[in-house]
């Protein structure tokens, strides 16, 4: 008779997790430590960074804090280089990093040229950046975990975002392609698309009454947190998901349907 296993798969296994020094990426870089991996947290601001492993470390786990700048090809490879080096492997890449609490709501022909190359430079080249470092040690390792950040707010349509609905609906495409390219070598990509999620970050742009209409959208009437996207992170970054890759999942408390 089989029995089934009390682990998480997940012991052991090296996670990065870029922008993990605030809001879902911190929450992320805690539940893989408590899952048994050794969460990486690939953070710009080198003490949100150092404070997040530091939670992780007095909570008696391994975590490893390493200064990245995504949108910069030399900072990312660093990166991976350090985790290589340091922890001898890369099993988990989550792209968490993006560019959004900061963005001013505004009609689309009112972004500035130089906030849209921004924010497709970090949301969109910087998860291509992060997932070129990493593959080669997935592929020499036969298994991998690639999990892009997306959003529901592609699916829904959200006007005055373009440049981050843009960002948001190309890594879609970009995980349909990978998983394409990487799956004869063991590693998996697929996405996540959450609603709009609240955590520390303050968005000065959100008003209480947009708050409320969010909700209202949505068949499970609360606001969503960070923890209800850790399941699926999780089972993604798991053995439990070897069969699925490609894939786009909506975590959203049902306001959209896709």
């Amino acid at each position: 008779m089989m029995q089934a296993s009390t682990g998480t798969g997940l012991e052991g296994r090296v996670a990065i997790i870029t922008g993990a020094g605030q809001g879902i990426g911190r929450v992320f870089a805690g539940a893989f430590a408590a899952a048994g991996g050794i969460p990486v947290v690939a953070e710009i601001d080198a003490a949100k960074a150092q404070q997040v492993a530091d939670e992780i470390a007095a909570g008696g786990a391994r975590a490893r804090a390493v200064t990245t700048d995504v949108a910069d090809p030399a900072s990312v490879q660093t990166m991976a280089d350090i985790v290589l080096r340091e922890l001898g492997r890369i099993d988990i890449l989550v792209n968490n990093a993006a560019i959004f609490s900061t963005i001013k709501m505004r009609p689309f022909d009112e972004i500035p040229l130089e906030e849209w190359e921004r924010v497709l430079r970090v949301n969109v080249t910087g998860v291509f950046l992060a997932s070129r470092a990493v593959a080669p040690a997935m592929r020499r390792a036969g298994w991998g975990r690639i999990i892009n950040m997306s959003s529901g707010a592609v699916t829904l349509g959200r006007p005055n975002y373009l440049h981050y609905i843009a960002s948001k609906a190309a890594l879609i495409g970009m995980t349909r392609s990978m998983a394409r390219e990487l799956g004869g070598h063991g590693i998996t990509v697929n996405a996540i698309l959450p609603g709009a999620t609240f955590t520390e970050i303050r968005r000065e742009t959100v008003t209480p009454q947009q708050k409320e209409a969010i909700v209202a959208m949505q068949c499970i009437k609360r606001p969503e947190t960070p923890q209800d996207l850790v399941g699926a992170v999780l089972f993604l970054a798991s053995p439990a998901s070897a069969f699925v890759t490609g894939q786009s999942i909506t975590v959203d408390g049902g306001c959209t349907h896709p």
